[in-house]
């Protein structure tokens, strides 16, 4: 693809209209610097320098989206506490639309702490209750959805795994979008059994790929263009759950598409260094799925999905891809 036609399809990006539904969290970092060990354990001493918290899981899909989108909403669960309060005033203030999101003061922010030093991840605190919406819960979701469905160009459903999205909230909402005819998009956790039938695209890295095709996974040691269980396993994705696109993550190796009646084709990351892999799947579902609203063909939505990808890990902490770094990213690949 060159600049042009890169162009061409960003400059569509900012009249779209897209809505994410999933798993809310707080993603903080807590900064600092080790200069010893601890007397009581054989562990790091952190000494902290500083703290940053972004939205996490379903509100960073919503974040990566909104550095090229005007209108982005997003719907998930949020508890009544000072980790929900201070993640919906993060979204608000990225004005993204969170009026539709549920709060219950029964439910738990979820919150991930990760503690970093010397641009080294030294552990990862999770505090977090893996709870399902009511029967009302649900049915207020799905209604407001519907509502919503005239004004929207698509639907990202983005699964941690922490129970939000439930079988019949999932079912009721894709089956809404199909018959208004809308891109469905999902990135999918193996955990939780959800039929992804007839979405548009799913978007599951290699391991996940594996465990909702049924398939050992092994450790593979040659070219993903000679993986026969990869190619096994996204071919029985397609068939299992009747999409039009599947694009499977495969880390430093890139992605592998999939598409209905074609060959599977490889594309090679373009990171060029690694610093923080947080968040990498967000900004593929969220660029793959916006590059398609925007007419991009899915082989150059998978394309600017994995550029992306290598722009946000060469960040460190929870980030998102700029317009400019994604031109920049391509401007590369031709020098």
């Amino acid at each position: 693809m060159d600049l042009k036609r890169l162009r061409l399809i960003l400059d569509r990006a900012a009249s779209k209209r897209i809505l994410v539904i999933g798993d809310l969290m707080l993603d903080e970092f807590v900064w600092g610097k080790v200069g010893r060990i601890s007397p009581e354990a054989p562990v790091p001493v952190v000494e902290v320098t500083g703290e940053s918290f972004f939205p996490g899981g379903a509100a960073n899909v919503a974040r990566n989206l909104r550095e090229l989108v005007d209108r982005v909403s997003v719907i998930g669960l949020t508890g009544k506490d000072r980790s929900g309060q201070q993640l919906r005033e993060l979204l608000a203030e990225r004005k993204i639309d969170i009026s539709d999101s549920l709060e219950d003061e029964k439910f738990p922010t979820i919150v991930k702490t990760r503690i970093i030093a010397r641009h080294q991840q030294v552990v990862r605190v999770d505090r977090e209750k893996v709870a399902s919406p009511s029967a009302k819960q649900v049915a207020k979701v799905v209604a407001a959805v519907g509502k919503r469905l005239g004004e929207i160009d698509a639907i990202i459903f983005e699964d941690y795994g922490k129970g939000f999205l439930t079988r019949e909230l999932v079912s009721q909402i894709a089956r809404q979008a199909r018959a208004a005819k809308k891109i469905v998009t999902a990135d999918p956790n193996p955990h939780n059994l959800i039929d992804w039938s007839g979405m548009t695209a799913v978007k599951p890295n290699r391991a996940e790929a594996f465990l909702a095709a049924g398939i050992a996974s092994r450790d593979f040691d040659v070219s993903p263009k000679k993986d026969v269980d990869l190619v096994h396993a996204g071919k029985e994705l397609l068939q299992k759950w009747g999409v039009q696109y599947l694009l499977v993550t495969l880390g430093e190796h890139g992605m592998m598409f999939f598409e209905k009646g074609k060959r599977p084709h490889h594309i090679p990351t373009k990171a060029r260094d690694v610093f923080d892999v947080s968040g990498a799947g967000d900004t593929a579902i969220a660029m793959f799925t916006l590059a398609l609203v925007c007419n991009a063909t899915p082989l150059e939505a998978a394309q600017i999905a994995n550029h992306a990808s290598a722009v946000v890990v060469g960040k460190l902490g929870t980030a998102t891809v700029t317009r400019d770094e994604l031109i920049s990213s391509f401007e590369h690949d031709f020098d």
